[in-house]
């Protein structure tokens, strides 16, 4: 299944062991926008450091595990430069009036015949099939 990963779903998923299991089974074909590559590598770094903060785990363990998730995000989804995606900013601007910023997700969705995996109710009803964790756990 080819999907286009937001970067909020993508931050949690690569955080939660079933998530990160999901990531790398073989039957998905992720693609990331770079800009949702770029708000995801700061969200996760953000998410980590306040796991820590919160005496979640140790600060060994947060850079272990984010390592870990930037590793995995790097081999599992294919980083897409905005050349690729960028003729489609009008029409994706066109589907999701109420979120501008995220117009590169669904431009690549676009661009590349792909879902959108996500939990933003934002993409609902933009004419891009969307697919949440759950639903997607669910079909397999």
């Amino acid at each position: 299944m080819r999907l286009v990963v937001d970067a909020n779903i993508f931050v949690a998923e690569l955080i939660r062991h079933r998530g990160r299991l999901l990531i790398a089974r073989e039957a998905f074909e992720l693609f990331v926008a770079e800009a949702a590559w770029s708000e995801a590598q700061h969200e996760l770094r953000k998410r980590i450091q306040a796991m820590i903060k919160q005496d979640k785990f140790s600060a060994e363990t947060g850079e272990a595990l984010l390592e870990t998730a930037f590793n995995l995000a790097q081999a599992k989804a294919r980083l897409i430069p905005e050349e690729i995606y960028g003729a489609w900013k009008e029409q994706a601007l066109l589907r999701i009036p109420r979120d501008p910023d995220d117009w590169p997700t669904a431009a690549l969705a676009l661009a590349v015949d792909a879902a959108i995996w996500t939990l933003d109710a934002d993409f609902l009803g933009c004419g891009i099939a969307t697919w949440t964790t759950e639903t997607l756990l669910l079909s397999l």
